[in-house]
């Protein structure tokens, strides 16, 4: 009998890509949650994107790629009256990429008042588990943000399991205090939380690591992984967990969701939090060894 493989469905913006390429400029993609469900396709899972893209040239393309990586595209809503959103990056010596984004009227913001959206999230419930980020509830807004946080428990009461990540970006929100609020709501309907020491600390001023932890499991988070960058990972019973070795970047981008993505896959594939640390810090050293948020595949690609 074959085995049916595990339906995700991830949650959030999908946005246009320029990277300098000599003198000029190459069109990529790219998204916390995008970058999540791209590299959960390739560890093997049935997994659909959850968004809308806009009314323009692309679109079209950025569906058909993500298409050939795997993505089933059935929840990939339209857009007749706006455009996918777009940023344009910069990378300094250290191999850190700065972002400039254009993204304050994207598609995606429109989600949850799409022609189509009760069935689409009535088909995500179903999912064995969900994936969104506070960035998929800062573009959104405030009925939005309240829909999305009702799937996540839908999910859970039909028995399938949440993942939410901490992403804070300060731009996209209307005041500390709304990020600080969906955050904790959020993380009280999430089986895994994975927030970013960085990130709480500029949200909500925790320095000491513990205390991160510790907030996220009072909100009511099953299981609350703290990322530490280059010193790894705290799991839930205190222990950290460093990356294997020290690595020069040779691009940033999308560590954070490459170890997000990682550590579920692994978990979802009953590996235990240790081990999944381990697979999520394999597959950020593979991610940030090679240029843009997913590198293409190769030899060394820790999808196995």
């Amino acid at each position: 009998m074959t085995r049916r493989r595990p339906r995700i469905v991830c949650v959030g913006e999908a946005m246009v890509e320029l990277s300098p390429r000599g003198e000029g400029w190459e069109v990529g993609y790219g998204g916390d949650t995008l970058n999540q469900a791209l590299h959960l396709a390739r560890f093997g899972f049935d997994v659909a994107y959850l968004t809308v893209l806009g009314n323009d040239p692309f679109a079209p393309r950025m569906g058909a790629d993500w298409e050939r990586e795997g993505l089933d595209p059935s929840l990939l809503l339209e857009s007749d009256s706006r455009t996918t959103g777009l940023y344009a990056i910069s990378i300094d010596e250290r191999g850190e990429r700065h972002f400039h984004y254009w993204r304050s009227a994207s598609a995606a913001r429109e989600l949850f008042d799409h022609p189509q959206i009760d069935d689409a999230l009535a088909q995500a419930a179903q999912a064995d588990a969900l994936v969104y980020s506070l960035i998929s509830l800062a573009i959104l807004p405030e009925h939005g943000r309240k829909r999305l946080v009702d799937l996540a428990r839908e999910v859970r009461r039909r028995g399938g399991k949440v993942a939410f990540d901490g992403n804070y970006r300060p731009a996209l929100w209307e005041s500390v205090e709304a990020a600080r609020t969906w955050r904790d709501r959020a993380a009280a309907e999430a089986d895994f939380g994975l927030p970013t020491i960085d990130d709480e600390r500029a949200l909500a001023g925790a320095d000491a690591v513990g205390a991160v932890a510790a907030h996220w499991q009072r909100a009511g988070c099953g299981e609350a992984v703290v990322k530490l960058g280059s010193e790894g990972c705290r799991l839930p019973d205190g222990n950290v967990v460093p990356p294997p070795s020290l690595l020069e970047p040779v691009d940033s981008s999308g560590a954070g969701d490459a170890f997000s993505a990682g550590y579920l896959a692994a978990r979802l594939g009953a590996a235990s939090p240790e081990e999944a640390a381990r697979r999520a810090h394999a597959l950020a050293g593979w991610t940030v060894m090679r240029p843009g948020a997913i590198p293409p595949r190769d030899d060394e690609a820790p999808y196995a």
